[in-house]
């Protein structure tokens, strides 16, 4: 979020050089300019940064595939209940702790609209008759990376099977400023 404050800052403060006559002495000088470059450069890695954690935990996702479920379980090598799957790569993928129970995790992030999901998200369903009684982690183009249920294991889902949509409660993603970090 502080990255798009920045690149609108930046793209008001250079819209003003373009709009300017050149005849009033309004143009930056060249401090400013170098200012905005820096700017600019600085919201590019942020954003890139931002793209890369994502992208890194759906691939280390997408190695933990077929990973039996476990009530309770938070380990690859124990197995993962849905909330212990979420907890597990953020903290291997982005260094931060989640919340152990999907409601608090739910509580611990940023409500954001479907619309915006983006890979690395969360997604919350119900599916024991209460809100956020199960979530996963959002790869893209409607699919999502879960720990569904005993008896199976950690897979991919599309969220727009009738099941999923049925049950969808909402979308979070981490504040980037979030104090929920490793201990």
């Amino acid at each position: 979020m502080p990255w798009k404050f920045l690149f609108l800052l930046s793209l008001l403060c250079s819209s003003a050089t373009w709009s300017a006559p050149a005849d009033e002495g309004t143009l930056l000088l060249p401090a400013e300019k170098s200012l905005v470059t820096q700017l600019a450069g600085q919201l590019t890695l942020a954003k890139d940064k931002a793209s890369d954690q994502a992208s890194g935990m759906v691939v280390q996702a997408m190695t933990l595939l077929g990973v039996p479920y476990r009530r309770g379980g938070s380990t690859e090598s124990t197995g993962f209940d849905c909330s212990g799957f979420v907890r597990h790569l953020y903290e291997k993928s982005v260094g931060r702790l989640l919340p152990r129970r999907a409601e608090e995790q739910a509580k611990a992030t940023q409500v954001i609209d479907r619309e915006e999901l983006k890979p690395g998200d969360l997604v919350f369903f119900n599916t024991m008759r209460r809100a956020f009684s199960h979530v996963g982690i959002y790869v893209g183009d409607g699919q999502f990376i879960h720990a569904p249920r005993a008896g199976k294991s950690v897979k991919v889902e599309d969220m727009r099977s009738a099941y999923w949509q049925k049950r969808f409660n909402g979308a979070r993603r981490l504040a980037q400023d979030s104090d929920t970090a490793k201990p």
